[in-house]
């Protein structure tokens, strides 16, 4: 669907009050046009209404006019360079960027990377910077729900039940007798 179109069907739905679809429409956008800072721009403002500053300060980083709490916002989420270079999405050279300030944002954000990891990186691969993606300790993984799981605790809390049952029952036998 051409950039216009989707453009539209974004306003159509903010209209309609349907921020979500919206919103995914736009982040479609950026992954497609990631060179579009008007696209970013427009994802920005629906986080806004989100009232996420993280997210609304990750699309707006490459513009002038940027809120500097939402910016502060993001750097502190996205921590190490190389998690703002995955999370910003930009792929080829930084002179696409459409402005002097986002190209030097994007430079920053790259050489600061490689910095970090002491070697060459670059937006077109990932490779280059996953080293700086390691993220820290947090504890074991948490696993959803399945029916197995379930299953098994709740065989655990029956078995428990019927082992106090027992008990309780032991017990007053020896009073008894």
């Amino acid at each position: 669907m051409p950039l216009t179109e989707t453009l539209a069907r974004v306003d159509a739905d903010l209209a309609a009050g349907r921020v979500p679809l919206a919103r995914q429409r736009l982040r479609g956008l950026v992954s497609s046009f990631p060179y579009d800072l008007t696209v970013r721009r427009r994802l920005a403002e629906v986080y806004r209404l989100y009232g996420d500053s993280v997210e609304a300060g990750r699309w707006m980083y490459l513009e002038e006019d940027r809120d500097a709490q939402e910016t502060a916002a993001f750097e502190v989420q996205y921590g190490s360079p190389a998690w703002r270079m995955k999370a910003l999405g930009w792929r080829g050279p930084e002179g696409l960027a459409g402005s002097a300030f986002a190209e030097g944002q994007l430079a920053a954000v790259r050489a600061a990377c490689a910095e970090e990891l002491g070697h060459p990186v670059d937006w077109d691969d990932p490779e280059s910077y996953r080293d700086g993606l390691e993220p820290p300790y947090v504890g074991p993984p948490v696993e959803p729900w399945t029916v197995g799981g379930v299953l098994a605790g709740l065989g655990c809390g029956v078995a428990g039940l019927a082992f106090l049952a027992v008990w309780v029952v032991g017990v007053f036998a020896l009073f008894e007798g």
